[in-house]
């Protein structure tokens, strides 16, 4: 693939885990980063990690569930690059709570962040896509709630099915523009939280992955990186599903 020196990339949530791997690799391909996070010190760490000189990668405190954040992360890009080609809309909580304990606030959060902020996010970053004819956004959902289902997180597995609903129909409304839209769903990747479950846990995660290893959040990054270059031009309304094949086996 070409690489993307000359391109800018909005990564949100990309202060630490998928996302920080996601801008890492984008970054190691040649694009100008975006580190969008609700965390400021965390995501100016992640952008000075990037690049130190601060030429090739900035930091932007975003709450993505207010779009007027989102508005102004699009104009510090466009003001100090003057476009925008990719969109990595990454940025998700994952909360376990049992359904019986799933308060109404707590549901409505959920959907804040990881819906309303993915959607939010695109319709922020079309404008300029569509005014230079090409664009790339690629969502991170999950296999939780898209193709399997976990007790405890019957909510957030609502949310990431609905972002793929969003994706296939928002997909038809920018293909004239050049514009796609596809989405990656990580299986079990190693993230900064994965030592708070416990080693049994961990063990359980590992053992349900047919290649035998956690994902890393660059595996994460490199799907991005494919549905985010010029080669992936036929592809869009996909997903991409990046697990060791955890999702392959008929029974366990």
């Amino acid at each position: 693939m070409e690489r993307l020196d000359g391109q800018v990339a909005i990564v949100t949530g990309a202060a630490r885990g998928i996302g920080a791997g996601i801008a890492a690799v984008l970054r190691e391909e040649g694009a100008e980063v975006l580190v969008s996070d609700i965390d400021g010190e965390a995501a100016a760490a992640a952008a000075a990690a990037l690049d130190a000189s601060g030429e090739h990668a900035i930091a932007v405190v975003t709450d993505v569930t207010d779009r007027a954040d989102l508005d102004a992360m699009v104009a510090v890009t466009l003001e100090r690059w003057g476009r925008i080609d990719i969109l990595a809309a990454n940025a998700g909580i994952y909360p376990h709570i049992p359904l019986d304990q799933l308060a109404p606030d707590t549901f409505d959060q959920l959907m804040a962040i990881n819906v309303r902020g993915a959607v939010f996010a695109a319709q922020a970053c079309i404008g300029p896509m569509r005014s230079k004819g090409y664009g790339r956004i690629v969502l991170t959902s999950s296999i939780t709630g898209s193709i399997v289902g976990q007790p405890g997180y019957a909510h957030y597995g609502a949310s990431k099915a609905a972002m793929l609903g969003f994706m296939r129909s928002a997909a038809l409304e920018v293909a004239d523009a050049g514009i796609t839209i596809n989405a990656v769903l990580p299986g079990n990747i190693r993230t900064p939280g994965i030592g708070d479950l416990g080693e049994e846990h961990v063990r359980a995660m590992v053992a349900a992955i047919p290649l035998g290893v956690l994902g890393e959040p660059e595996d994460v990054g490199w799907a991005v990186r494919f549905l985010a270059s010029a080669e992936a031009r036929y592809i869009t309304g996909q997903t991409l599903v990046v697990d060791g094949g955890q999702v392959l086996p008929e029974s366990r």
